[in-house]
């Protein structure tokens, strides 16, 4: 029988080891952290009951991904729930962009800028299901639709600032650039607004989904898939080098690119190991649980409703914010993404208390005082929602080194890996097959490969299409 080793049990590993386990192959997943999941974590970090997302929390692009619709997941007790309103972004006069799935409804409520909503967004929206193979795959490979893909590359393709000059009110262009804040990359970049391209027309198509329970519930589905077919997880199993494994006919990666060269040493041409030492981590995050009663009182109503939340001020300011993180400034009113999950999921709550995700774009390797920056976050939080802070029952802290414990998310980074255009196209090297590493047999999966970082699993759908070529060659 053909063996599989698949080291690390984020997404990306666990659907790369459930399609090879489909397969026929005797799978073996090693993970080094106690529990599976990787960001992808559900925890009781403040009051019991009261359940909160470790990292990865809000999943426009993972509700219809490909890899995970084909596994069943909901035979497994997947259960996406939505929110009303997908993605708000309050101003301070007390307006809001606003983001719901109908793309329709969402132009309506821009107003003048809702002609132009419709142009950028109403056709990949529309085609997203059709585009989703070639978006979601690996770089330069002849579209299955040409045309959509043509038009969606119109959108992705220029910075960010650029494009939202076709956006008129201050509430467009706020929604959309704080959208494509997500990319955590200076919005005068070109390819800023591909990250945010995807999520609007995904989130349009198929809504900015959670998981019910929390994200934990999307790995006890893919546990559950593995179990049913044969494949066993170790956890508390720290990998430091291949020759360390047990043997197997293929390997698949679920790691920073930056390791390999150590992991799999001789291994690697010369080329690739230099290619992966150069890889680029981004800016970090710095985030902040809250226990809040009644929920937050922001001003705006549509806000209240909204599962996700921009929290930075004018679109003018998301971009400043941006640019200063990535020069490695921490800036006094940061780029705050806050997660209002137990709107679509109300079991997250405990009673009338409710758990509010909420983190701050800050630089690679941040170490400012947590106390400081933890009102930073609250600060802005409370500029768009006056009487916040009587309102917190409280607080945990995670930060970049935090984070970092996770050797994928190295500084904080959560995304894995800076998404500038050459790791955002290509991943961690100039490539056509991204998930080869040029060692026989060995697949790099994680979130540095195409499509990049998100609970989806693609990059671990493609890195075991591969192996399963290797292993039928």
């Amino acid at each position: 029988m053909t063996t599989a080793t698949v080291v690390g049990s984020g997404p990306n590993g666990l659907v790369a080891a459930a399609l090879l386990a489909r397969a026929g192959v005797d799978v073996t997943v090693l993970e080094a952290a106690d529990v599976p999941g990787g960001g992808c974590r559900t925890v009781e970090a403040i009051l019991p009951g009261l359940r909160h997302d470790h990292c990865a929390a809000v999943h426009p692009m993972a509700v219809g991904s490909p890899a995970l619709t084909g596994l069943g997941l909901e035979r497994h007790g997947l259960r996406w729930r939505f929110p009303e309103v997908d993605c708000a972004h309050p101003l301070d006069d007390g307006d809001a962009g606003v983001l719901v799935r109908s793309v329709r409804e969402t132009a309506e409520g821009l107003g003048p800028d809702g002609r132009a909503w419709t142009a950028l967004f109403g056709a990949p929206a529309a085609h997203w299901d059709s585009l989703q193979s070639s978006v979601l795959g690996p770089p330069l490979r002849v579209p299955r639709h040409p045309l959509a893909m043509a038009r969606f590359g119109a959108v992705a393709a220029p910075p960010a600032e650029l494009l939202a000059r076709a956006l008129r009110t201050p509430r467009g262009r706020a929604l959309f650039l704080g959208t494509a804040a997500h990319a955590f990359h200076p919005l005068d970049r070109p390819l800023s607004s591909a990250i945010a391209a995807g999520l609007l027309a995904a989130g349009h198509r198929h809504g900015w989904g959670v998981a019910e329970g929390g994200t934990g519930a999307l790995v006890d589905a893919l546990l559950a898939v593995l179990a049913e077919a044969g494949a066993r997880v170790e956890t508390g199993v720290v990998v430091t080098s291949a020759d360390a494994l047990p043997p197997a006919d293929v390997t698949i990666w679920d790691v920073a690119p930056d390791r390999l060269p150590d992991l799999l040493g001789h291994r690697l041409p010369p080329r690739v190991a230099r290619a992966y030492r150069r890889f680029r981590f981004g800016p970090a995050v710095f985030k902040v649980d809250y226990a809040v009663h009644g929920g937050v009182p922001w001003t705006a109503d549509p806000v209240r409703r909204a599962g996700t939340v921009h929290v930075a001020g004018p679109a003018e300011h998301v971009a400043y914010v941006e640019r200063e993180v990535h020069r490695g400034r921490m800036p006094e009113r940061p780029f705050v993404l806050v997660g209002q999950q137990y709107l679509a999921d109300p079991t997250r709550s405990a009673g009338d208390v409710h758990p509010v995700y909420a983190y701050a774009h800050v630089p690679n390797g941040y170490a400012g005082d947590p106390r400081v920056t933890t009102e930073l976050v609250t600060a802005q939080i409370e500029r768009f929602a006056p009487g916040f802070r009587e309102r917190i029952a409280g607080t945990a802290v995670t930060g970049p080194q935090d984070f970092a414990a996770n050797l994928n998310f190295a500084g904080g980074n959560i995304l894995t890996g800076a998404k500038d255009v050459r790791q955002l196209v290509f991943g961690p090297r100039t490539t056509l097959q991204p998930y080869d590493t040029g060692a026989p047999g060995h697949y790099l999966c994680s979130a540095a490969t195409p499509p990049g970082p998100g609970a989806h699993g693609m990059g671990g759908a493609h890195a075991a299409d591969r192996a399963l070529r290797y292993l039928r060659r």
